[in-house]
This record gives C-alpha cells, sequence and structure tokens, in this order.
C-alpha cells in the first residue's frame, strides 16, 4: 500500500511539472511554482474546483469528473491507489487514497473567485492521509481540523494529517496550531513551526497528559506543499526563507 501511495505522489507531481505548474529556478536544480498572477491569483479555471485526480475518487458520492465542484459541505473520498487535489475557496487540499474527509461551511459573502465563492470552516479527516494548506481567516474565526484522535485549531498555515483508529499523526508544516487530544483535556499543546518544526503523534488513549508525543516528518514532500499553495496563488513561507537550499521530503 505505501508503495501505491508513493507512486500517486511521484504521478501527481509529474503531471503538475507537464502542465507548466512548476519551473525549474535557475542554477538551482529546484522545482518553484510558477507565478499565479497572470490568471488573477489563481491556477484554476472560473467554475472549477479539482486541479487533479486519479483512480476512484467520489464527491457526496458520485464519481468526480474535471468539472465536479466541491461544495462547503462536500464529502470527498478516495480509493486504493487514488488521490485529488482540488480548492475549496482560499484553501487546497491533496487527499491520498484510502481517505475519506467530510467539510462544513457556508458560502461565503464576499466572492473569492467566479463560481467558487465558498468557505470552509471546518473538516474532519475520518479516516486516511489529507495534505491541506489554508487562507488566513479572521482573528475570532479559527479553522478546526479533527481526527479520530485530535483537535486541531487553524489560522492560515499548512498541514499535513493522517487518521487512524487508534491515533493521529500531524505535521505543523508551517505556521501556527492549538492541538489537542479528544479523549485527554490535559494533553494539549500550542504549536508554532517554520519548516516541519514539530510533527506530533496523538494517540487515542494512555496516561493524562502523555497521548501527544514527537514525531518524525513523513509521508509528504515540500513540493507538494508549493504545489497546492500555487493552486490558490501563494507561495509557502520556506520558499523565501535566506539559505533555504532544498525541499525537504518525508517519505
Amino acid at each position: 500500500m505505501k508503495r501505491h501511495d508513493e507512486n500517486a505522489r511521484r504521478e501527481f507531481l509529474m503531471r503538475a511539472i507537464q502542465t507548466g505548474l512548476f519551473g525549474m529556478a535557475a542554477g538551482s536544480g529546484l522545482l518553484l511554482p510558477r507565478s499565479a498572477e497572470a490568471k488573477g491569483g489563481y491556477l484554476l479555471p472560473p467554475g472549477r474546483s479539482i486541479f487533479d485526480y486519479r483512480g476512484d475518487v467520489r464527491v457526496d458520492g458520485i464519481p468526480a469528473t474535471e468539472t465536479t465542484l466541491i461544495g462547503a459541505n462536500a464529502l470527498v473520498e478516495t480509493g486504493s491507489n487514488s488521490f485529488i487535489s482540488f480548492v475549496i475557496g482560499s484553501d487546497a487540499h491533496l487527499v491520498r487514497e484510502n481517505t475519506r474527509v467530510q467539510f462544513s461551511g457556508n458560502r461565503a459573502s464576499v466572492a473569492v473567485k467566479e463560481e467558487g465563492n465558498i468557505l470552509t470552516d471546518g473538516l474532519q479527516l475520518l479516516t486516511g492521509k489529507l495534505l491541506s494548506v489554508f487562507g488566513r481567516r479572521e482573528a475570532t474565526k479559527r479553522y478546526n481540523l479533527r481526527t479520530t484522535t485530535a483537535t486541531i485549531g487553524i489560522r492560515g498555515t499548512g498541514v499535513y494529517t493522517e487518521s487512524a483508529s487508534d491515533h493521529s499523526y500531524v505535521c505543523t508544516c508551517y505556521g501556527a496550531v492549538d492541538l489537542g487530544a479528544i479523549n485527554d483535556a490535559g494533553s494539549k499543546e500550542d504549536i508554532v513551526s517554520a519548516h516541519h518544526d514539530a510533527p506530533r503523534y496523538i494517540a487515542a488513549d494512555g496516561r493524562t497528559g502523555t497521548l501527544i508525543t514527537p514525531a518524525p516528518m513523513k509521508n509528504h514532500t515540500d513540493e507538494e506543499l508549493m504545489l497546492i499553495e500555487a493552486l490558490v496563488g501563494r507561495a509557502p513561507p520556506f520558499a523565501s526563507v535566506k539559505g533555504y537550499k532544498s525541499p525537504r521530503k518525508g517519505y
């Protein structure tokens, strides 16, 4: 299963290169996202949600197509050796294989882009793996991400999450989150990360105050973060950090 997941990731990145989303930085050998300014800040046509997908992908129980619109309360599901990358408002997501994600939210009063003026205020990763980047919210509007064992409060950040029955994995790729264990109010942590600084496991049970533990960076890459940020006209903050030489890879 892991080999299938890696193959899907590599195919996803190759498609991004072939469609012109990535370019090679002169003299550096680095893949960097091309500017989105020429298309009004977004790399998707008006009225489109999906950038790329493969395999068994369903939105609200219906097989996805290139023109499927993903709404603020959508259920997105992938089967084996499948993936989908898409935009909802100012957020972009890459859903791995064998994953179920339930979004929640409402249409925004101010259009983000034509036919796509949708904002979500939360999601539940029911099972599987998800890489997400979030546009900044107002100070009073925290985005709530929930897994089987963890709650994650977000405002404008990049996060990779995995959700299993007995534990979750959370990497704050950059930005700040409030992390808590669902089954233990005493296990909580405020994390500020510049570049994958504090990945964590969150267990389903254990001694009070010990359910959150350090973890390695795994199963996601900087290139993927660059790609999905580019879908909403942004670049991740680490791309401009002085001394940044090579992408982080967590396979």
